[in-house]
């Protein structure tokens, strides 16, 4: 007897019952998978597993009924969109825009796996859809959870409105793995998005009041990303898989195999997706797809390269967010002409000034360009420009619109004045504005007394890479700063409901300008909503360690630099040490030399980044955390940041546990089987730190022939020394 046949008022009570007993599931597995605290015990979790399991053959008598029992249970609207951390980090892909790039790809590919000549090296290839990632979670062949992407490793829980997608199985037919997370791409078809806004505009009760989407990506994106699944279900999404995430095993030992076992159970694949032997080949793939990128039934923004073999593949592993296997050939950058209307400064946290040219309106690749990238003094003044010309503008990918020519540079309009002021006219302070010797970037020089500093720094510390606090957005962070009631990071965390609730949701200037226009009154701060902020607010009491360093706004730390000193120190207290005496060294050098002359710098800088020591981190960036760390304002935000209870926290990172864990590995000579960027990667992944040169401070040397002055070093030191074939063999046990 199926579904048809049964009460659906019953129906309906039970698959709500269902529903909350699998979320309440949810919310318990991840305590226990993700964050290691668990509210409950085994048993109880057990009897709440029992409960779900019995609802469920109570309602579904056949597993074909499975679809319509769960469109019941999706219909309903959820409060809000619950974050959920990816078992997996869903990575971005470093992006060539030439077939140079693709080249410089392949031999580097090549170089880090040591393979020669003979070794053929297959890679795989397909078209990279312009749409929304999202990852689906199946758990003995039925679909338990969907989450999009966010940033790479917590995004939103969508489960509810990915049901609602016909491309999505509810199960998956064949014999998949126990565990299994289906990557893929959200998006809507050409000819279905016209149609969605042909659609949208007959249902409005006044065409200018519409709701149409620019381009079918934001149409996908708004569409998943609803409170009301039934709004989810009425837009015509579908999804094509071109990977994976999570899983308990592999059923084959390359990615092609992988992505027709994806296939066979159930999902769509690209029918575009091939493998090549040879560089010819790969290249020639991209010129067809390119040829018919036209005709295809959805957007695509390029060809996406893949290493085929999975175990090299695991080899390669990743650098910062992106993994060393794959890589996107982006298509030429599309252009148009359009007219320069205005040119503003931007001031940024550190002082810089960021001209931005106000473009009249034009679409480039689908998407309506407003704006666009100026850089600096030096490049409107190589390409002429002023306000009123005609110029050519070119938008690649996600790349900021950039303008390549001035169309008329010989109209008789006065040259465009660079400000030699802080300006104030865009929230500047009117201080002198400079240009340092050998460098392109002119700042202004008000330092903290700038207004349009301050924000920014603060608009940084917020930011998502940063601290990423839920509601709390940069137009908030203006309005905020411009009332009063915040001026420095520690201030967000004393707001409170009373500071919030009647208060516009916009600055005091803003609003009586739109007053002063007769314009709508802004919305209000309610009781809900500042709740809800200041909740998320003290969320965020304890960052993670990167986070925290990222958000501070240090010159030269973005956010990999930030990752690696925190996997190197792992906490905030013993980093504040070692800035210590990072300060000391160079100030001893100081000292030592004399008059701090410019000419020192380098000297001074090395010495701190010795103490520093940390791959990747010389004294450029060694001199510009010295810098931070010295400056008393520095200081008193950290002292204040911790009076209000903020306190980063200690980095987690999973290495495999290894005889080398803790210690510092130096590489040298020739290596045979690996290349030295192999090398290192292990070595961070058994624990160690993969230091550059030798010192009292290096446990190990792994060196091949040709070791040279490094081996006589370590053998002075006392240093333990082995090979290339030793080392190998203590990464094998360690990953077995």
């Amino acid at each position: 007897m199926g579904t048809s046949k049964l009460n659906r008022e019953i129906l309906k009570q039970k698959a709500l019952e269902l529903q909350k007993l699998e979320k309440k599931i949810l919310h318990h597995r991840r305590l226990y998978d993700d964050l290691d605290s668990p509210e409950i015990s085994d048993a109880e979790f057990d009897t709440l597993t029992l409960q779900a399991r019995k609802l469920e053959r109570e309602l579904i008598i056949d597993e074909d009924d499975l679809l319509s029992v769960r469109m019941i249970i999706g219909a309903q609207a959820s409060s809000s969109l619950e974050k959920v951390r990816h078992k997996k980090p869903m990575l971005s892909l470093d992006n060539a825009f030439s077939d140079e790039g693709v080249v410089e790809f392949v031999a580097r590919v090549r170089r880090f796996l040591h393979l020669d000549g003979d070794d053929t090296l297959a890679l795989t290839t397909e078209p990279k859809i312009d749409g929304l990632s999202c990852s689906l979670r199946y758990e003995k062949g039925v679909l338990v959870l969907a989450a999009t992407r966010g940033d790479g490793t917590t995004g939103e829980d969508v489960t509810p409105n990915v049901r609602t997608i016909p491309d999505v199985p509810q199960r998956l037919k064949g014999n998949p793995p126990e565990v299994f997370e289906v990557r893929g791409e959200i998006y809507i078809a050409k000819a279905d998005f016209s149609a969605l806004n042909a659609r949208l505009l007959a249902e409005a009760e006044r065409p200018d009041e519409a709701r149409q989407f620019a381009n079918p990506r934001n149409a996908s994106a708004g569409s998943l990303r609803q409170k009301d699944p039934a709004v989810t279900a009425s837009r015509p999404l579908r999804f094509l898989a071109f990977g994976w995430g999570a899983h308990s095993s592999l059923p084959a030992e390359t990615h092609f195999s992988m992505m027709q076992a994806i296939g066979s159970w159930g999902l769509q694949i690209s029918p575009d997706l091939k493998r090549v032997t040879n560089l010819k080949a790969l290249l020639g793939h991209y010129r067809n797809i390119e040829a018919k990128r036209a005709d295809l039934p959805f957007d695509i923004d390029g060809v996406v390269y893949k290493v085929d073999r999975l175990d090299w593949a695991d080899r390669l592993g990743q650098v910062a967010k992106a993994p060393r296997w794959a890589l996107a050939h982006k298509f030429p950058a599309e252009k148009a002409e359009t007219v320069l209307e205005a040119i503003d400064i931007q001031v940024g946290r550190t002082g810089k000034l960021t001209p931005v040219a106000r473009l009249k309106p034009v679409t480039v690749g689908g998407v309506t360009v407003t704006n666009a990238t100026l850089h600096n003094k030096d490049e409107i003044a190589r390409l002429g420009v002023r306000v009123g010309d005609r110029v050519l503008i070119q938008r690649a990918g996600d790349v900021i619109p950039q303008i390549l020519r001035n169309l008329t540079p010989n109209e008789a309009r006065p040259a465009y004045p660079f400000p030699a002021e802080c300006p104030v006219e865009f929230g500047g302070c009117g201080s002198e504005a400079v240009q340092e010797e050998e460098e392109v970037d002119v700042r202004c020089t008000g330092g903290l007394i700038c207004p349009a500093q301050r924000v920014e720094r603060l608009r940084h510390f917020v930011s998502r890479n940063a601290l990423d606090i839920e509601g709390l957005g940069l137009t908030h962070i203006e309005a905020f700063f411009h009332d009063g009631l915040i001026q420095s990071p520690a201030d967000i965390f004393t707001l409170t409901k009373d500071d919030l609730v009647g208060r516009p949701r916009v600055s005091k200037n803003v609003l009586q300008k739109l007053q002063s226009e007769g314009k709508r009154q802004p919305p209000r701060w309610l009781e809900d909503s500042a709740g809800k902020l200041v909740e998320a607010i003290h969320r965020k009491r304890t960052p993670p360690m990167d986070r925290f360093l990222f958000a501070l706004g240090i010159r030269h730390v973005g956010e990999v630099t930030a990752r690696d000193l925190a996997r190197r120190y792992r906490s905030w207290d013993r980093f504040r040490s070692i800035m210590d005496a990072a300060t000391a060294a160079r100030a001893e050098t100081i000292q030592a030399l004399g008059e701090p002359d410019e000419k020192f710098r380098k000297r001074r800088n090395d010495a701190a980044a010795a103490v520093i020591e940390t791959t990747q981190i010389g004294g450029e960036v060694a001199g510009a955390l010295c810098n931070f760390f010295e400056e008393p304002h520095n200081r008193q935000v950290l002292t204040d940041l911790a009076t209000a209870n903020v306190e980063p926290a200690d980095l987690i990172w999973e290495t495999k546990q290894s005889s080398v864990s803790g210690q510092t590995i130096v590489f040298s000579g020739a290596l045979e089987a690996l290349s030295r960027e192999e090398a290192k990667a292990q070595a961070e992944e058994l624990g160690a730190k993969a230091a550059t040169d030798v010192s009292k401070r290096t446990d190990l040397l792994v060196a091949g022939p040709g070791a040279g002055s490094k081996l006589k070093k370590a053998e002075t030191f006392g240093i333990r020394v082995i090979d290339e074939a030793e080392w190998l063999r203590i990464v094998q046990e360690a990953r077995s």
